[in-house]
């Protein structure tokens, strides 16, 4: 039986390899293991960032939302609270968006949730 070799399979491997790697710097989109060791990488942090923006957007929210109700002489946690004892059940993106564009909007939500908050006496140690 003759010995085959890989011939273009190979080659159409590494061309494949070299085109994802396309972008890199330096040896690393010229080098077939640079760019293999290269997109191992990139997948590594791909995957990882892909958890980390959502983590991210959530800090920048509450942060928005932080800001809206100091203005509003409300804290964060106070205004939460509210939120949940008036059953008002917008997310923390939505809300940061009102905040932000619709602010007399805001200080309706906000005034309602500072209202239930103050309203339910906070649950002693029973």
């Amino acid at each position: 039986m003759p010995r085959v070799r890989k011939g273009a399979a190979r080659n159409q491997a590494r061309k494949r390899l070299l085109r994802a790697a396309r972008g890199h710097f330096g040896s690393n989109h010229k080098s077939k293991y640079r760019a293999d060791y290269a997109l191992i990488r990139a997948g590594v942090y791909q995957f990882r960032d892909r958890r980390r923006l959502k983590r991210d957007m959530r800090r920048l929210w509450i942060a928005r939302l932080t800001a809206a109700c100091r203005m509003r002489n409300a804290r964060y946690s106070q205004f939460i609270n509210g939120l949940k004892l008036a059953g008002i059940t917008l997310n923390r993106k939505m809300l940061s968006e009102i905040a932000m564009h619709d602010p007399k909007a805001f200080d309706q939500i906000c005034a309602t949730a500072v209202k239930a908050s103050r309203a339910t006496p906070a649950k002693a140690a029973a």
